[in-house]
């Protein structure tokens, strides 16, 4: 708990350096198609949650300048006829992966969220521990949860079209947890009270940061890890992460041992969808009405 004051810590982890290198083979092979290739991903009306998002587009809630990244976006899906598909399509979807560009690559990639879901979930155990609730309180969260992960890939700083540009910037993650397995080269920064630190992690190491929905789930014990991704040397950056979710309808409400004299209650209570949808317009990705113009 003590190790969260800045929402990052670094977890060493049992995931396959094979599996990792297959899958962010692959996914530099797809970021290097040409872009009308890319851009055959794209899912209409999936804001950002599924399928490619080309650059320029995701806009921290800060910012009012786009940040100089693409991405490509993939979740598990649920059985056609489940509650959480009719309720939440956009969220439930089926993935859009360029198998037809690179084979075998929905396979890979579907292992790579499967295992690095099974890794979060057991970080979300201590974490329930530490809150002095039952180990397994994220788990029913997380059942058929929304989790998704998010290949990114950050071109070099001497292609972007102006110096207002980074590749992205301050912001905090809106779920419960997110982690990095890995990164091609430096640029995350962690913003903490003696300004921005390189988050640097040890060989084996995965980063894990602590998101908005966790912040409120903890009455502002666990504040969100706020970051931005900056270019400090020549090149471009791939990276992905994985935004662990709960189920939308989820309620997120301060728990009770989280709200003491000390720390009075914060925080309303809001579905987890809803907080969602708030965050996903902030940072410009609703198409039907983005906050900031093309």
């Amino acid at each position: 708990m003590r190790s969260l004051a800045t929402g990052f810590v670094y977890v060493r982890h049992d995931l396959s350096e094979d599996l990792l290198d297959d899958a962010y083979g692959r996914l530099a092979d797809f970021f290097a198609l040409p872009q009308d290739r890319k851009d055959r991903y794209t899912v209409d009306g999936a804001n950002g949650q599924t399928g490619y998002t080309g650059l320029l587009v995701e806009t921290a809630a800060v910012s009012d300048v786009p940040d100089w990244k693409e991405m490509l976006n993939w979740s598990a899906p649920v059985p056609v006829g489940h509650p959480l598909r009719r309720r939440f399509p956009h969220r439930y979807g089926e993935p859009t992966l360029p198998d037809a560009d690179l084979p075998g690559t929905t396979e890979v990639l579907m292992e790579f969220h499967r295992v690095t879901l099974d890794l979060q979930r057991r970080v979300l155990r201590i974490l329930a521990v530490g809150l002095g609730v039952d180990e397994g309180f994220f788990d029913t969260m997380l059942r058929d949860g929304a989790a998704l992960t998010r290949a990114l890939h950050y071109p070099s700083m001497d292609l972007a079209p102006g110096d207002e540009h980074v590749w992205a910037a301050e912001h905090g993650d809106i779920n419960l947890i997110t982690a990095l397995p890995r990164a091609t080269a430096s640029g995350l920064q962690v913003k903490t009270d003696d300004g921005w630190i390189a988050a640097t992690p040890p060989d084996g190491h995965v980063i894990v940061n602590t998101g908005i929905m966790l912040d409120h789930l903890t009455n502002g014990l666990i504040p969100p890890g706020i970051h931005r991704v900056v270019s400090d040397a020549p090149g471009d950056r791939h990276s992905v992460v994985q935004f662990c979710h709960p189920t939308p309808w989820t309620m997120l409400a301060p728990l009770p041992s989280c709200v003491t004299p000390e720390n009075p209650l914060r925080y309303s209570t809001i579905s987890a969808s809803d907080r969602l949808e708030q965050v996903i317009w902030e940072i410009n990705l609703v198409e039907a009405g983005r906050r900031l113009d093309d």
